[in-house]
Parts: structure tokens; sequence; C-alpha cells
């Protein structure tokens, strides 16, 4: 069974410009990661992220605003389909929204892949954001 992974996050200070880099430029990526990430704009491109751990390719791209990607861990198995990962971006005066969606997850995936957004992106992305060190979750 597949299940959907629903987040929305709220970040301070920040613009949309801002994530939409931190997500979108390899080198800010890894950096946030803290692993390789190999990563462009353009529509169709491959991407790789965390070691090549996850592989996927850029469905569309709306600069600063949407984010649709294929999205696939090493570790499924050959009958689970690629799922797809969506981040939307909403200003909020000072702040922006984020919506992320990530859908067609295998249902023994959807907690961890869940957990994994929390803790390897977004508490990063506001400790980078905030101008503090950032701390990941040991994997």
């Amino acid at each position: 069974m597949l299940k959907t992974v629903v987040q929305k996050v709220l970040f301070k200070n920040t613009t949309p410009k801002v994530l939409y880099s931190l997500y979108m430029d390899a080198k800010k990526h890894s950096m946030i990661a803290g692993s390789p990430c190999t990563i462009t704009t353009g529509i169709g491109d491959k991407y790789s992220v965390h070691g090549g751990y996850i592989t996927g390719k850029n469905l569309e791209l709306v600069k600063d605003k949407l984010i649709v990607q294929t999205w696939r861990a090493m570790d499924w198995t050959k009958a689970d389909v690629d799922s797809i990962f969506i981040i939307s971006l909403e200003p909020m005066g000072e702040d922006v929204m984020l919506y992320a969606t990530h859908v067609n997850v295998p249902e023994s995936k959807a907690a961890s892949i869940a957990k994994g957004w929390t803790g390897h992106y977004w508490k990063p992305w506001k400790q980078h954001i905030a101008g503090k060190a950032i701390k990941r979750p040991v994997m």
C-alpha cells in the first residue's frame, strides 16, 4: 500500500528565494544535508542526494515557488514505484510557509521519510537561516 506524507513548515525571517536555493543549489543542498548532492535546474534533469541514496528527476520547477520531482530511495524494492515529491513555497510577510507533499511512498517507509524530511531538511534549514551550527540526526 502507498502512503502520502504531508508537511507544513513555517520558516521565520526568510524568503522563498532562500529556501528554493537551499534545495536546488547543489553546493547549498550538500552543505545542509551533510553529504554529496548533484542537482541542476533543468526539467527532466536527474539528481542524486545523500551520496546516491536518493535519486530522481525534476518534473516541474517554478523558481522560488515550486519544486516537483520523482524521488526514490536506494533501499526500495524494484516493485516500488517512484514517488513524487512536491515543495510549494508561500511568502507570508517576513516568513515563508513551506508545503511538502510526498506521494506514492511505500507504507513501510512513510514514517521514516516523514521523520527524515524534518530531521535532515527542515530543522537544518531553520538552524542555517538563524545562523546556527547545523545539527543533523545520526543515520
